[in-house]
């Protein structure tokens, strides 16, 4: 049988027919489509754009479960912290202490907020305990806002007793008694962040006066933060739209070039943002880049379509066979493109954070509908369209891009040069990358700048204070009141020693210490009685009298439990960096592991608080990202192989893949942009998002080698074509992308912005250089031995 013969490509031939049936009927087609578009745009009112910090956890996580598990008793990551700094004195004076408790009262106050977990100076669970000539212990409040002007010598005093309080001072006062914190818990299931936001800043505004200071941080401020941005974001999308289209204007000049890509981008959005709805999901204020990125590389597929639709009107003059050569050419390259945006989306969802996971099954299917709204719906348009009265292609400054690849790719030579270079790079980028952090890569957020309000806030607050960032450390006796054995106290005791050996450790906060500090006070104060006692009853009977000489109800809440067997042990850090997070996690894992069952009953559990639900976080973005580009690697090479029957077709989209990846993390390593939740979904994206040049690139060559039967000749023609349209999507997708680095002042939307430029580049590079190089060098068999049979089908 002949090779060339549609019966010894059954298969082929069977979608070859398909396609004749499609073309038959564009107008009913279309119609299903818009039927569809019209479906989509009904549910969009139904999408509401908030975050939901629940989203951002790993909920499978066991640090995660913990949190769950304790966050209403000892608190969670929602933690509100407001500083409140004198720039001349120290706050001992009766403005300032009325000042901190009237901001300690709005806190309490805020929507959402536990009230059981306020903490300040000036709150009334922050007591001074002392024993009385009686023998009796007695507590009462630092500070009492119905007690009128304090003298000089009662406030010399009551700096005294902060001071001899390890409780408060350095917790809640900075060691030059400079500062006051107030800290406080939100419930997480009723959090209002806007409200919340509102009230503190109306709050800072009331309470600021020359000479005071007031600093506020947290998860709730800074999602608060985050929200106050979104009419800014709103006006980033339409700049970004006003510059694509001035670039097809000036790019094509036509009516086609610049509607027909316009309505693809519509189209594709309205069914994505559908999508969203019918899952039932929100979108995240944080996460627009993403649906933004799909629907331009909808725009770069549009632009593909019609540059080569006007290349095909040159060649036929029956425009309905230009469309159907247009479509016969790109679709299967560019539904093997879209397929790969795909993969790599919904891959995100290995990670076990609900934000990505929604994130991963909305924007894989919004990516796939590309293959209906762009790849079939374009063609078909440009076939029940009439014809362009003008279909030569004007030159501008664009196209230069697409004629100087094509020079510096002349031959076999420069071809190896260009491989020599890309394996320096290669070996360059490995050695940056290997400087990537896992985490947050300096203090503050990177979400915001160094500069803003909010990151101001935390470094003042952590450059006066030892720590302000907690890490709760949960232990758990069998039974009940197990947490009052000697042996338990005494373990706890040893786990916070060890921990304290970290110098990034500004503090501690536990049960061990607090019956230490009681059995003290019972014996005249004498230092040698801060001891463990050892008897389980006597530690009880400590316990009761602290709690007994407190008139506020739980006194013993924030330590352990009402059944006394769970206690949490708080340590104080000075930031969330990744670095500070892994050596925390890694001491009280190694402690965990020397000790563990040498007390029996007891189980240590890791962790909770801002530093432990951070952690968890983390680990999850590595373990996604361990996981995911290996993953999308496998699977794309995996899916070109299977598609151009060829092994080295797979081969070299892996290096394509591998060059620009190793580089993007180079990029990471040298700006100290840290691997998190938000940057691992960017760059599982961007692979996808850029094999797509790549493999339009290869099969243009592949095309041009049946039709020209010359190899330096089709690589020239390939990057010379189908290079300019590579070059012009690039260009404009970055064009886009520029206007979030120069206008947004969310950092992340700027960094996530500049990390999508540096992969499109990279990805354009590679496309542009490096496939025609190694096609010129190894010249694949599926290239230099394809051949069309009958039905206008190429193979190897």
């Amino acid at each position: 049988m002949d090779k060339k013969s549609s019966q010894a490509h059954k298969a082929t031939h069977f979608l070859h027919n398909l396609d004749e049936a499609v073309f038959a009927r564009p107008k009913w087609i279309l119609s299903f489509i818009l039927l569809v578009t019209l479906f989509f745009a009904y549910q969009i009112p139904s999408v509401k754009m908030y975050s939901d910090f629940a989203d951002l956890l790993p909920q499978e996580h066991t640090y995660i479960e913990l949190h769950n598990e304790i966050k209403e008793s000892f608190g969670g990551a929602n933690v509100i912290i407001v500083g409140v700094e004198v720039e001349k004195g120290d706050i001992f004076t009766n403005e300032a202490l009325e000042k901190i408790h009237r901001i300690t009262q709005q806190v309490d106050s805020l929507p959402g907020i536990n009230h059981n977990l306020v903490a300040s100076v000036t709150h009334r669970n922050s007591r001074k305990v002392w024993m009385t000539p009686e023998g009796n212990v007695n507590s009462e409040a630092y500070y009492d806002p119905q007690g009128g002007v304090i003298t000089p010598e009662a406030l010399i005093e009551l700096r005294e007793n902060v001071v001899a309080d390890p409780r408060v001072y350095g917790p809640l006062v900075s060691p030059d008694m400079k500062m006051a914190l107030i800290k406080a818990q939100l419930n997480e299931g009723q959090l209002d962040y806007v409200k919340t936001f509102n009230e503190i800043q109306q709050m800072r505004m009331d309470e600021s006066v020359a000479g005071i200071k007031i600093h506020v941080t947290g998860q709730p401020m800074l999602v608060g933060w985050a929200y106050q941005y979104l009419d800014q974001i709103i006006e980033i999308f339409l700049f970004t739209a006003l510059i694509m289209l001035s670039l097809l204007i000036f790019y094509f000049r036509k009516a086609y070039g610049v509607l027909i890509p316009l309505a693809a981008v519509i189209v594709s959005s309205i069914w994505g943002i559908g999508i969203i709805s019918l899952f039932g999901y929100n979108l995240d204020p944080l996460g627009l880049v993403i649906p933004f990125l799909i629907s331009a590389r909808a725009m770069s597929h549009g632009i593909q379509i019609v540059e080569r639709y006007y290349q095909e009107l040159n060649s036929h003059a029956d425009h309905h066979l230009a469309a159907r050569s247009t479509f016969e050419n790109l679709f299967r390259p560019g539904s093997l493109g879209v397929v790969s945006d795909a993969i790599g989306l919904l891959l995100i969802a290995i990670g076990s954070i609900p934000l990505n996971t929604k994130l991963a099954h909305y924007a894989s299917l919004w990516a796939l509908c590309i293959i209906i709204t762009v790849l079939l719906a374009v063609p078909l348009l440009l076939s029940v369209l009439p014809k362009p009265k003008k279909t030569d292609i004007k030159h501008n400054i664009f196209r230069n891009v697409g004629f100087a690849c094509a020079e510096i790719i002349s031959d076999r030579r420069s071809a190896k040069n260009a491989l020599w270079l890309a394996a320096f790079l290669l070996v360059g980028g490995w050695y940056f990358s290997s400087k990537v952090v896992i985490g947050e890569s300096e203090p503050g957020s990177p979400i915001l700048y160094q500069d803003h309000d909010y990151n101001l806030s935390s470094k003042a607050i952590n450059d006066s204070f030892p720590g302000s960032e907690e890490l709760y450390i949960v232990a758990e006796a069998s039974e009940k009141g197990g947490i009052k054995r000697p042996e338990v106290l005494e373990a706890l005791s040893r786990l916070e020693k060890h921990m304290m050996l970290d110098p990034e450790v500004g503090g501690a906060k536990g049960i061990p210490d607090l019956v230490k500090q009681v059995n003290r006070l019972l014996h005249n104060d004498d230092p040698r009685w801060t001891q463990i006692p050892n008897d389980k009853q006597y530690v009880g009977g400590l316990m009761f009298t602290y709690m007994m000489s407190s008139p506020i109800p739980g006194a013993l809440n924030e330590f352990v439990d009402t059944d006394e067997r769970i206690a949490n042990l708080v340590f104080y850090y000075k930031d969330h960096q990744g670095e500070t997070i892994r050596r925390a996690i890694h001491q009280a894992k190694e402690w965990i592991t020397a000790n563990e069952g040498k007390v029996e009953g007891l189980k240590i559990r890791l962790a909770g608080g801002t530093i432990g639900v951070t952690a968890a976080m983390n680990e999850a973005a590595y373990e996604t990202n361990l996981w995911v580009l290996p993953l999308v690697f496998i699977l794309i090479f995996a899916m070109v192989m299977f598609f151009y029957q060829s092994l080295a077709a797979g081969t070299m989209m892996f290096m394509a893949m591998l060059f620009a990846t190793t580089l993007t993390y180079a990029y990471m390593g040298v700006t100290h942009m840290g691997i998190n939740i938000n940057t691992v979904p960017i760059i599982a994206v961007g692979v996808g998002v850029g094999i797509d040049y790549s493999i339009y690139m290869m099969d243009r060559i592949r095309s041009e080698m049946v039709a020209l039967q010359d190899l330096n000749a089709a690589v020239r023609k390939a990057i010379s074509t189908t290079g300019l349209a590579i070059s012009f999507t690039a260009i404009t997708l970055i064009a886009g992308i520029v206007m979030w680095v120069l206008l947004s002042d969310l950092r992340f939307q700027s960094d996530a912005a500049l990390l999508l430029t540096v992969m499109v580049i990279l990805n354009g590079a590679a496309a542009m250089l490096l496939v025609p190089s190694w096609v010129l060098v190894f010249k694949p068999k599926f290239i230099c031995e394809a051949y069309q049979d009958e039905d206008g089908v190429i193979h190897a």
